[in-house]
């Protein structure tokens, strides 16, 4: 498949998720519900109780970045991939009312049911914008922590996911990530059937080549700093890297 063949489908795919409960990341066929992934990949029922339903229904991640993220009052925080803006809403809390979240989706009705969910939140510190992982509308040197959830493995280009997120970065800002990577090679009828491209599985990398490209981008000091194996050779990684202070 082209990257534009793979970006079209999953932009689809994504586009019902937001309408409607769908498959989720390393899950297909099955399709647990939103609070149901959520509470399996690390999110408490305290972090969960005061979200808007929008934001949990179109959840469809892997981990709990901002659970790792050590986010301080006042930091500005980066969302790549920001869906419903479950992380993003969990991120705003943390850095409060003198920080702030941009998150970034490049489906649209993500984009729409995000602004829903923060206009029920009232939240001032937050905003959602439509944009590509690969060409990110966010100004060089201009947060302090990047996040994401189980969605740089959606990217046909990681390479320049990486290095997008590297320039948003302000010097010796941080990025802390999860994702589903490999164990070994897959199968050709996976990695060339879209529907598993949706599913977060045909493009996953092999773990080390996905700490590779972090490298690459810049980062330095990259760190996993846990692991889950799904089985099949599919793992969730939680990843930890940071831009030099130069």
């Amino acid at each position: 498949m082209k990257d534009s063949e793979i970006k079209e489908f999953v932009k689809k795919f994504y586009a019902k998720v937001a309408t409607s409960r769908c498959s989720c990341c390393g899950s297909l066929p099955s399709s647990p519900s939103g609070v149901e992934l959520a509470r399996s990949v690390g999110y408490s029922n305290g972090e969960l109780k005061d979200l808007p339903a929008g934001a949990i229904e179109a959840f469809d991640g892997c981990g709990n970045p901002v659970a790792f993220s050590e986010l301080k009052e006042g930091e500005t925080v980066l969302d790549i991939g920001s869906g419903g803006g479950l992380d993003a809403f969990l991120a705003a809390k943390k850095v409060g009312t003198a920080g702030r979240v941009v998150g970034i989706d490049f489906t649209k009705e993500m984009i729409q049911k995000a602004m829903r969910n923060v206009r029920e939140l009232g939240l001032k510190n937050v905003e959602f914008r439509l944009g590509d992982a690969e060409d990110m509308p966010i100004e060089s040197s201009s947060v302090d922590v990047v996040i994401s959830n189980c969605v740089i493995n959606l990217a046909p280009d990681k390479d320049k996911v990486f290095k997008e997120a590297y320039r948003a970065l302000k010097p010796g800002g941080r990025m802390v990530i999860s994702d589903i990577v490999t164990e070994r090679e897959l199968p050709d009828e996976i990695r060339g059937d879209p529907r598993y491209w949706a599913g977060c599985v045909a493009g996953a990398l092999d773990l080390r080549d996905y700490l590779r490209k972090i490298k690459k981008a810049g980062f330095k000091h990259v760190k996993v700093l846990s692991r889950t194996n799904f089985g099949n050779a599919i793992l969730s990684i939680k990843v930890k890297a940071q831009k030099s202070e130069d």
